[in-house]
Order: C-alpha cells, then structure tokens, then sequence
C-alpha cells in the first residue's frame, strides 16, 4: 500500500487504518517528523521523504514501495495542496503549486505504477473533495476545485482506460474534516469557528473526522468491493445534497 500525504490527517489515519489490517504501508510525505509520527506504534509502515511534486518523485515512490513491500496492491493519491484566494489574488507560483499537488502529481505517480499495480491487479483511491462535485461554485478556492473535479474526471476515466490491464480505479470525496487546521483559518478560534460554521449546515450536524475517511478508503480496496470501479463516494455527512 502506497499512501501519498500520509504525515498528517487523513493520510495519516489510512495508512494506521491499512496497517491495522495487518497490511504493509509506504507513506510519503515531505516532513521526516510527521511520517515518523505516523508510523509510531505501527510496524506495518513505513515512511518515504518526497514532494510528489518533484520531477523524481514518481519514480523514487514506485522504486522505494517495491524494494520496502516487494509489490504495490494499492495506490492512495492523497496529498493535496489548498489556499484561499479569489482570482484576482492568485498568482503563478500558488497556481502552480495547487494544479501540480492536486492533479499532475497523481497523474505521473500513477503512470509510473502502473506495471507494478497490473501484476497484482491493483486499485488506485483518488482523494477529492465533495465540495467539488456537481453544479456547486467554490469561491475563492475555485482552482483547488477544479483540480479536484479534474481528478474526479480521471477516476471515472482511468477506471475504463485501465480494466484490461486488471487495475481497478475508484475516489473518495470527504467533506469538511477535523485535521486540526485548515488554511484561511487565522488561529484556533478562527478555525473551530469554521467547523461550527459548516457543521450547522450539515444534515449530519457535524464535520468528519480522519478516521471515517479513512474506513471508506481501506474498504474501498478490499475485494468485497471490486466490483466498485469508476466510483466517486462522498463522505460528507451530505453537506454536498444541500
């Protein structure tokens, strides 16, 4: 199992969600300390120092998961990039930054997995975000959504492209999730403010927490579930029906 932006949040809480299931875990992420965190406690995982956005990532990510597990069964695409600002305030280097995380980075590490993911007939999860599904707007962070709706795109679209070669290809859509901080939020009040905010909207009454992302990820990989394929699943206590 391979899991990108697995140092904090809901990277974090699948790649313990995998290991829990006895499974081995690569995760990969920028900061030593926090994939140490991670896998703190757990022995099933392990952590890769790598920005998915470097030109040799992909490359450095499928060659450190066969040498540590020997195969690659599963693919999490799941580190992401977000910043709040209205267009006229968007500059190249944000741009950049939030199109290269969010959309071009999991198209090469993909690209790049695919001979190891077809000898085991493996599954690829897409982590979007339901707040990019259907006819919705997202001021000020409509760059982040449009990747994200990107994304939502190449799930559906890899799930035809790649069946004959074995590999299965579906995504997970959270909602609003509890990770501790989020951008555009100036401090801990700020931010608890924010998740009062969309929790009265929410028909659940509540925002997410990592540990439910994580369930439907691990569950969607699970031969019980193969014949899900093309499939994006919200997990946002259906904030996205209203």
């Amino acid at each position: 199992m391979v899991v990108t932006g697995g140092g904090t949040g809901i990277g974090r809480a699948t790649a313990r969600a995998f290991a829990a299931h006895g499974d081995r875990v690569l995760v990969v992420g920028r900061t030593k300390a926090t994939l140490d965190a991670t896998a703190e406690d757990h022995p099933g995982i392990q952590g890769l120092v790598a920005d998915v956005t470097e030109p040799d990532a992909p490359e450095r990510i499928v060659e450190a998961a066969l040498a540590a597990l020997g195969r690659i069964d599963v693919l999490v695409n799941n580190a992401a990039a977000m910043g709040y600002r209205p267009l006229a305030a968007l500059d190249r280097a944000e741009a950049e930054r939030q199109l290269h995380t969010n959309l071009l980075a999991p198209v090469l590490l993909t690209r790049a997995a695919l001979d190891p993911l077809a000898e085991t007939s493996g599954t690829v999860v897409n982590i979007g975000s339901a707040g990019a599904l259907g006819l919705r707007s997202w001021p000020d962070n409509g760059l982040y959504g449009a990747a994200k709706a990107g994304l939502d795109f190449l799930t559906r679209t890899w799930a035809v492209e790649l069946a004959p070669r074995g590999i299965r290809v579906v995504g997970v859509a959270p909602g609003v999730t509890d990770v501790g901080a989020g951008p555009g939020q100036d401090g801990a009040g700020a931010y608890e403010a924010f998740l009062k905010g969309i929790s009265a909207r929410t028909p659940s009454g509540r925002v997410g927490r990592p540990e439910e992302m994580a369930w439907w990820i691990v569950q969607l990989t699970r031969p019980e579930a193969a014949y899900a394929n093309g499939s994006v699943l919200a997990v946002d206590g259906g904030l996205s029906l209203t």
